[in-house]
Protein backbone atom coordinates (compact mmCIF):
# COMPACT_ATOMS: atom_id res chain seq x y z
CA UNK A 1 0.00 0.00 0.00
CA UNK A 2 1.45 3.64 -1.03
CA UNK A 3 0.05 6.99 -0.17
CA UNK A 4 -0.74 8.44 -3.58
CA UNK A 5 0.75 12.32 -4.11
CA UNK A 6 -0.92 14.80 -5.78
CA UNK A 7 1.37 14.45 -8.73
CA UNK A 8 -0.06 10.71 -8.88
CA UNK A 9 -3.56 12.56 -9.18
CA UNK A 10 -2.60 15.08 -11.68
CA UNK A 11 -1.15 12.55 -13.55
CA UNK A 12 -3.82 10.09 -13.36
CA UNK A 13 -6.32 12.42 -14.64
CA UNK A 14 -4.31 12.65 -17.66
CA UNK A 15 -4.28 9.10 -17.82
CA UNK A 16 -7.80 7.83 -17.31
CA UNK A 17 -9.20 10.55 -19.59
CA UNK A 18 -7.39 8.77 -22.46
CA UNK A 19 -7.77 5.42 -21.13
CA UNK A 20 -11.52 6.31 -21.37
CA UNK A 21 -12.27 6.16 -24.51
CA UNK A 22 -14.24 8.97 -25.03
CA UNK A 23 -16.65 8.26 -22.37
CA UNK A 24 -16.32 8.05 -18.47
CA UNK A 25 -17.03 12.06 -17.93
CA UNK A 26 -14.22 14.52 -17.53
CA UNK A 27 -12.02 13.97 -14.77
CA UNK A 28 -11.48 17.78 -14.51
CA UNK A 29 -13.63 18.90 -11.84
CA UNK A 30 -12.69 15.47 -9.87
CA UNK A 31 -9.60 16.24 -10.28
CA UNK A 32 -10.65 20.13 -8.48
CA UNK A 33 -12.13 18.09 -6.17
CA UNK A 34 -9.30 16.46 -4.90
CA UNK A 35 -6.41 18.95 -4.71
CA UNK A 36 -9.52 20.50 -2.75
CA UNK A 37 -9.34 18.02 -0.52
CA UNK A 38 -5.75 17.52 -0.57
CA UNK A 39 -5.42 21.14 0.56
CA UNK A 40 -7.97 20.32 3.50
CA UNK A 41 -5.42 17.33 5.01
CA UNK A 42 -7.22 14.51 3.16
CA UNK A 43 -5.02 11.26 1.31
CA UNK A 44 -5.45 8.71 -0.21
CA UNK A 45 -3.60 5.41 -0.40
CA UNK A 46 -3.64 2.92 -3.22
CA UNK A 47 -3.38 -0.96 -2.30
CA UNK A 48 -2.94 -4.09 -4.59
CA UNK A 49 -5.42 -5.98 -5.63
CA UNK A 50 -3.57 -9.07 -4.14
CA UNK A 51 -3.45 -8.10 -0.51
CA UNK A 52 -7.28 -7.89 -0.01
CA UNK A 53 -8.12 -10.88 1.85
CA UNK A 54 -11.14 -13.29 0.79
CA UNK A 55 -13.93 -12.44 2.95
CA UNK A 56 -13.24 -8.26 2.22
CA UNK A 57 -15.54 -6.27 0.60
CA UNK A 58 -15.14 -3.77 -1.70
CA UNK A 59 -17.48 -0.85 -2.55
CA UNK A 60 -17.42 -0.41 -6.40
CA UNK A 61 -18.09 3.17 -7.35
CA UNK A 62 -18.98 5.06 -10.45
CA UNK A 63 -20.46 8.40 -12.17
CA UNK A 64 -24.12 7.45 -14.11
CA UNK A 65 -25.58 8.79 -17.07
CA UNK A 66 -25.06 10.91 -20.05
CA UNK A 67 -21.12 12.74 -20.04
CA UNK A 68 -22.60 15.89 -21.33
CA UNK A 69 -24.98 16.05 -17.72
CA UNK A 70 -21.44 16.43 -16.15
CA UNK A 71 -20.53 19.65 -17.61
CA UNK A 72 -23.72 21.26 -16.15
CA UNK A 73 -23.89 19.38 -13.08
CA UNK A 74 -20.60 20.14 -10.89
CA UNK A 75 -19.23 17.25 -9.29
CA UNK A 76 -19.03 16.92 -5.37
CA UNK A 77 -16.40 14.40 -3.60
CA UNK A 78 -19.61 14.19 -0.59
CA UNK A 79 -21.89 12.89 -3.31
CA UNK A 80 -20.23 9.20 -4.17
CA UNK A 81 -18.95 9.26 -0.37
CA UNK A 82 -23.00 9.40 0.43
CA UNK A 83 -23.34 6.35 -2.25
CA UNK A 84 -20.72 3.74 -0.51
CA UNK A 85 -22.30 4.40 2.93
CA UNK A 86 -25.95 3.67 2.11
CA UNK A 87 -24.43 0.76 0.71
CA UNK A 88 -22.31 -0.14 3.73
CA UNK A 89 -25.69 -0.12 5.68
CA UNK A 90 -27.64 -2.08 3.04
CA UNK A 91 -24.29 -4.66 3.57
CA UNK A 92 -24.38 -4.79 7.11
CA UNK A 93 -20.50 -4.74 6.46
CA UNK A 94 -17.36 -2.08 7.17
CA UNK A 95 -15.96 -1.74 3.51
CA UNK A 96 -12.46 -2.54 3.40
CA UNK A 97 -11.98 -0.66 0.16
CA UNK A 98 -13.34 1.48 -2.43
CA UNK A 99 -12.91 0.64 -6.28
CA UNK A 100 -13.62 1.86 -9.40
CA UNK A 101 -15.99 0.20 -11.89
CA UNK A 102 -14.19 2.00 -14.72
CA UNK A 103 -10.88 3.73 -14.96
CA UNK A 104 -11.38 5.40 -18.07
CA UNK A 105 -12.42 9.75 -17.29
CA UNK A 106 -13.70 10.87 -14.21
CA UNK A 107 -14.87 7.82 -13.23
CA UNK A 108 -10.91 6.92 -12.82
CA UNK A 109 -11.22 9.60 -9.70
CA UNK A 110 -14.24 8.72 -8.36
CA UNK A 111 -12.99 6.37 -5.77
CA UNK A 112 -10.05 8.34 -4.74
CA UNK A 113 -12.78 11.22 -4.10
CA UNK A 114 -15.23 8.31 -1.91
CA UNK A 115 -12.11 7.00 0.14
CA UNK A 116 -10.34 10.42 0.96
CA UNK A 117 -13.89 10.94 2.90
CA UNK A 118 -14.10 7.62 4.62
CA UNK A 119 -10.77 7.16 4.91
CA UNK A 120 -10.78 3.98 2.93
CA UNK A 121 -8.30 2.82 0.54
CA UNK A 122 -8.10 2.19 -3.69
CA UNK A 123 -8.03 -0.79 -4.99
CA UNK A 124 -5.45 -0.72 -7.69
CA UNK A 125 -7.80 -2.33 -10.08
CA UNK A 126 -11.33 -2.05 -11.76
CA UNK A 127 -13.48 -4.04 -13.81
CA UNK A 128 -13.16 -2.66 -17.29
CA UNK A 129 -9.93 -1.23 -18.45
CA UNK A 130 -11.10 1.38 -19.91
CA UNK A 131 -14.74 2.88 -20.09
CA UNK A 132 -17.96 1.19 -21.81
CA UNK A 133 -21.45 2.27 -21.57
CA UNK A 134 -23.26 -0.08 -19.88
CA UNK A 135 -23.30 -2.23 -17.03
CA UNK A 136 -23.66 -5.92 -18.94
CA UNK A 137 -19.75 -4.75 -20.51
CA UNK A 138 -17.85 -5.65 -17.58
CA UNK A 139 -15.40 -8.48 -15.86
CA UNK A 140 -17.34 -9.24 -13.43
CA UNK A 141 -20.77 -9.01 -15.56
CA UNK A 142 -18.78 -12.11 -17.93
CA UNK A 143 -18.25 -14.11 -14.65
CA UNK A 144 -21.73 -13.90 -14.13
CA UNK A 145 -21.37 -12.56 -10.25
CA UNK A 146 -24.67 -11.29 -8.81
CA UNK A 147 -25.83 -8.05 -9.98
CA UNK A 148 -27.51 -6.13 -6.88
CA UNK A 149 -28.46 -4.13 -5.15
CA UNK A 150 -27.54 -1.05 -6.92
CA UNK A 151 -27.55 2.64 -4.74
CA UNK A 152 -27.80 5.26 -6.56
CA UNK A 153 -27.76 8.81 -4.97
CA UNK A 154 -28.79 12.47 -6.09
CA UNK A 155 -27.77 15.32 -4.71
CA UNK A 156 -31.15 16.59 -4.12
CA UNK A 157 -31.38 13.73 -1.58
CA UNK A 158 -32.69 10.96 -3.92
CA UNK A 159 -31.66 7.75 -2.58
CA UNK A 160 -32.46 4.86 -4.78
CA UNK A 161 -31.91 1.17 -4.55
CA UNK A 162 -32.39 -1.57 -7.26
CA UNK A 163 -32.57 -4.28 -4.68
CA UNK A 164 -32.98 -7.43 -6.93
CA UNK A 165 -33.21 -8.30 -10.83
CA UNK A 166 -32.85 -11.18 -13.05
CA UNK A 167 -30.19 -9.84 -14.60
CA UNK A 168 -26.89 -7.48 -15.24
CA UNK A 169 -28.89 -6.49 -18.46
CA UNK A 170 -32.02 -5.57 -16.27
CA UNK A 171 -29.72 -3.92 -13.91
CA UNK A 172 -28.16 -1.78 -16.55
CA UNK A 173 -32.36 -1.00 -17.62
CA UNK A 174 -34.07 -0.10 -14.12
CA UNK A 175 -31.18 1.64 -12.96
CA UNK A 176 -30.78 3.72 -15.98
CA UNK A 177 -33.93 4.50 -15.74
CA UNK A 178 -34.02 5.83 -12.21
CA UNK A 179 -30.64 7.86 -13.44
CA UNK A 180 -32.89 9.63 -16.16
CA UNK A 181 -35.53 10.81 -13.49
CA UNK A 182 -32.68 12.45 -11.31
CA UNK A 183 -31.47 14.27 -14.53
CA UNK A 184 -29.54 11.69 -15.94
CA UNK A 185 -26.75 11.61 -14.21
CA UNK A 186 -26.11 9.76 -10.55
CA UNK A 187 -23.67 8.69 -8.39
CA UNK A 188 -23.51 5.29 -7.80
CA UNK A 189 -22.37 1.94 -5.64
CA UNK A 190 -22.61 -1.22 -7.67
CA UNK A 191 -22.90 -4.47 -6.01
CA UNK A 192 -20.36 -4.71 -3.16
CA UNK A 193 -17.70 -7.58 -4.45
CA UNK A 194 -15.50 -9.72 -2.25
CA UNK A 195 -11.84 -10.00 -1.76
CA UNK A 196 -11.65 -13.07 -3.66
CA UNK A 197 -14.36 -11.87 -6.32
CA UNK A 198 -11.78 -8.81 -7.36
CA UNK A 199 -8.57 -11.12 -7.33
CA UNK A 200 -10.44 -13.07 -9.74
CA UNK A 201 -12.28 -10.97 -12.17
CA UNK A 202 -11.04 -7.54 -11.21
CA UNK A 203 -8.65 -6.14 -14.34
CA UNK A 204 -5.11 -5.02 -12.20
CA UNK A 205 -3.32 -2.58 -11.97
CA UNK A 206 -5.31 -0.29 -13.73
CA UNK A 207 -5.26 2.96 -11.76
CA UNK A 208 -0.78 2.38 -11.55
CA UNK A 209 -1.44 2.12 -15.35
CA UNK A 210 -3.45 5.52 -15.89
CA UNK A 211 -1.13 7.12 -13.44
CA UNK A 212 1.78 5.80 -15.68
CA UNK A 213 0.18 7.09 -19.46
CA UNK A 214 -0.53 10.73 -17.60
CA UNK A 215 3.08 10.61 -16.58
CA UNK A 216 4.45 10.13 -19.85
CA UNK A 217 2.32 12.68 -21.40
CA UNK A 218 3.49 15.35 -18.83
CA UNK A 219 7.23 14.72 -19.45
CA UNK A 220 7.14 14.75 -23.14
CA UNK A 221 5.28 18.40 -22.98
CA UNK A 222 7.69 19.45 -20.21
CA UNK A 223 10.43 18.20 -22.83
CA UNK A 224 8.33 19.27 -25.50
CA UNK A 225 8.49 16.19 -27.35
CA UNK A 226 5.02 14.66 -29.14
CA UNK A 227 2.90 13.52 -26.50
CA UNK A 228 0.81 11.69 -28.98
CA UNK A 229 4.01 9.59 -29.78
CA UNK A 230 4.42 8.97 -26.10
CA UNK A 231 0.90 7.82 -25.83
CA UNK A 232 1.35 4.97 -28.52
CA UNK A 233 4.88 4.09 -26.71
CA UNK A 234 3.40 3.65 -23.22
CA UNK A 235 0.07 2.00 -24.59
CA UNK A 236 1.92 0.11 -27.58
CA UNK A 237 -1.34 1.75 -29.70
CA UNK A 238 -1.38 2.52 -33.59
CA UNK A 239 -1.67 6.30 -34.98
CA UNK A 240 -5.16 5.41 -37.25
CA UNK A 241 -5.88 9.02 -38.73
CA UNK A 242 -4.72 12.55 -37.96
CA UNK A 243 -7.22 15.78 -39.35
CA UNK A 244 -9.63 18.29 -38.53
CA UNK A 245 -13.17 18.21 -36.73
CA UNK A 246 -15.23 19.48 -39.29
CA UNK A 247 -18.71 18.12 -38.01
CA UNK A 248 -20.12 16.73 -34.64
CA UNK A 249 -23.72 15.49 -33.77
CA UNK A 250 -25.07 14.81 -30.59
CA UNK A 251 -28.04 14.03 -28.34
CA UNK A 252 -28.40 12.94 -24.82
CA UNK A 253 -31.04 10.07 -25.06
CA UNK A 254 -31.85 7.55 -22.50
CA UNK A 255 -29.01 8.41 -20.06
CA UNK A 256 -26.41 8.28 -22.95
CA UNK A 257 -24.61 10.18 -25.30
CA UNK A 258 -24.79 9.48 -28.51
CA UNK A 259 -23.89 10.89 -32.17
CA UNK A 260 -20.69 10.87 -34.45
CA UNK A 261 -17.53 13.02 -35.26
CA UNK A 262 -16.48 13.56 -38.62
CA UNK A 263 -12.58 14.23 -39.29
CA UNK A 264 -11.41 15.42 -42.44
CA UNK A 265 -7.22 14.49 -43.01
CA UNK A 266 -4.57 16.50 -42.54
CA UNK A 267 -0.95 15.60 -43.81
CA UNK A 268 -0.82 12.43 -44.80
CA UNK A 269 -4.17 11.45 -44.21
CA UNK A 270 -5.48 14.73 -46.48
CA UNK A 271 -8.34 13.78 -48.82
CA UNK A 272 -9.67 10.78 -46.74
CA UNK A 273 -12.24 11.28 -43.93
CA UNK A 274 -12.53 9.50 -41.00
CA UNK A 275 -16.44 9.45 -39.24
CA UNK A 276 -16.42 7.73 -35.48
CA UNK A 277 -19.88 6.63 -34.05
CA UNK A 278 -20.20 6.88 -30.13
CA UNK A 279 -22.28 5.98 -27.31
CA UNK A 280 -21.08 7.92 -24.04
CA UNK A 281 -17.55 6.13 -25.50
CA UNK A 282 -15.95 6.28 -29.40
CA UNK A 283 -17.66 2.98 -30.72
CA UNK A 284 -16.61 2.43 -34.18
CA UNK A 285 -14.14 4.49 -36.27
CA UNK A 286 -14.88 4.21 -40.48
CA UNK A 287 -11.79 5.79 -43.00
CA UNK A 288 -14.06 6.49 -46.09
CA UNK A 289 -16.71 4.33 -45.40
CA UNK A 290 -14.19 0.96 -44.47
CA UNK A 291 -14.39 -0.14 -41.07
CA UNK A 292 -11.10 0.12 -39.23
CA UNK A 293 -11.32 0.08 -35.43
CA UNK A 294 -13.72 -0.43 -32.82
CA UNK A 295 -14.73 -1.48 -29.84
CA UNK A 296 -13.36 -3.53 -27.19
CA UNK A 297 -9.97 -2.00 -28.22
CA UNK A 298 -9.63 1.52 -27.27
CA UNK A 299 -10.27 4.14 -29.94
CA UNK A 300 -8.96 7.52 -28.27
CA UNK A 301 -9.01 11.19 -30.19
CA UNK A 302 -6.47 12.96 -28.69
CA UNK A 303 -5.41 16.79 -29.22
CA UNK A 304 -2.61 16.57 -31.71
CA UNK A 305 -0.68 19.47 -29.77
CA UNK A 306 -1.10 18.86 -26.63
CA UNK A 307 -1.84 15.03 -26.39
CA UNK A 308 -4.83 15.71 -24.12
CA UNK A 309 -7.82 13.35 -24.60
CA UNK A 310 -11.35 14.82 -25.94
CA UNK A 311 -14.23 13.01 -24.08
CA UNK A 312 -17.19 12.55 -26.69
CA UNK A 313 -18.95 15.27 -24.69
CA UNK A 314 -16.09 17.73 -25.40
CA UNK A 315 -14.48 17.01 -28.96
CA UNK A 316 -15.56 20.22 -31.05
CA UNK A 317 -15.61 21.53 -34.27
CA UNK A 318 -11.98 22.93 -35.63
CA UNK A 319 -10.26 20.87 -33.16
CA UNK A 320 -7.17 19.45 -34.41
CA UNK A 321 -6.74 15.95 -33.88
CA UNK A 322 -5.05 12.48 -33.60
CA UNK A 323 -7.10 9.61 -33.98
CA UNK A 324 -5.34 6.57 -32.01
CA UNK A 325 -6.43 2.92 -31.20
CA UNK A 326 -4.74 0.76 -28.52
CA UNK A 327 -4.81 -2.94 -27.15
CA UNK A 328 -6.80 -4.02 -24.19
CA UNK A 329 -5.22 -5.08 -20.37
CA UNK A 330 -3.93 -8.56 -20.95
CA UNK A 331 -6.01 -9.56 -18.38
CA UNK A 332 -9.49 -7.95 -19.88
CA UNK A 333 -8.66 -9.68 -23.50
CA UNK A 334 -8.40 -12.93 -22.05
CA UNK A 335 -12.12 -12.52 -21.06
CA UNK A 336 -12.90 -10.67 -24.52
CA UNK A 337 -14.48 -13.84 -26.58
CA UNK A 338 -16.28 -14.49 -23.10
CA UNK A 339 -17.29 -11.22 -23.14
CA UNK A 340 -18.68 -10.44 -26.56
CA UNK A 341 -20.99 -13.50 -25.79
CA UNK A 342 -22.46 -12.02 -23.04
CA UNK A 343 -23.07 -8.31 -25.13
CA UNK A 344 -24.37 -10.54 -28.09
CA UNK A 345 -26.76 -12.55 -25.94
CA UNK A 346 -27.91 -8.75 -24.93
CA UNK A 347 -27.91 -7.40 -28.25
CA UNK A 348 -25.29 -5.43 -28.28
CA UNK A 349 -22.53 -6.43 -30.70
CA UNK A 350 -19.54 -4.27 -29.98
CA UNK A 351 -16.31 -6.22 -30.08
CA UNK A 352 -17.18 -9.43 -32.08
CA UNK A 353 -16.79 -8.08 -35.43
CA UNK A 354 -18.08 -5.01 -37.40
CA UNK A 355 -21.28 -6.86 -39.83
CA UNK A 356 -22.34 -8.00 -35.96
CA UNK A 357 -21.95 -4.67 -34.83
CA UNK A 358 -24.22 -2.83 -37.21
CA UNK A 359 -27.81 -3.77 -36.13
CA UNK A 360 -26.82 -1.87 -32.63
CA UNK A 361 -25.64 0.79 -35.14
CA UNK A 362 -28.99 0.88 -36.43
CA UNK A 363 -30.49 1.01 -33.87
CA UNK A 364 -28.68 3.46 -31.96
CA UNK A 365 -27.42 5.76 -34.59
CA UNK A 366 -29.51 5.41 -37.63
CA UNK A 367 -27.48 3.77 -40.12
CA UNK A 368 -26.56 0.32 -41.06
CA UNK A 369 -22.91 1.47 -41.91
CA UNK A 370 -20.95 4.72 -41.33
CA UNK A 371 -23.52 7.51 -40.19
CA UNK A 372 -24.40 9.70 -43.07
CA UNK A 373 -23.01 13.14 -43.47
CA UNK A 374 -26.70 14.38 -42.95
CA UNK A 375 -27.73 11.98 -40.40
CA UNK A 376 -28.04 12.82 -36.85
CA UNK A 377 -25.68 11.47 -36.41
CA UNK A 378 -22.80 -17.53 -12.92
CA UNK A 379 -24.37 -15.37 -10.11
CA UNK A 380 -23.58 -15.86 -6.77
Amino acid sequence: MRELALDDIEALAVGAWILGTGGGGSPYLGLLNMRWLYADGHRVELMSPLDLADEDWVAVVSNMGAPLIGQERLADSRNIARAVEIQQDLLGEKFRAVMSLEIGGGNGIQPLMAAAHLGLPVVDADTMGRAYPEAQMTSVAVADLRPYPCVLYDPRGIEAVVTKVPSWKWMERVSRKICVEMGSIASTCKAPRTGAEVKEWGIHFTTTKAIGIGQRVREARRRHEDPVAAILDEGHGKLLFRGKVVDVARRTTEGYLRGRAVVDGLDEDRGSRLEIAFQNEWVVAWRDEVPIAMSPDLICVLDTVSGEAFGTETIGYGRRVSVVAACLFDTQRAGTCRAARVWLRHGVQLGVCVTAARPSLTRHFGSAGPPRNDSPGRRR
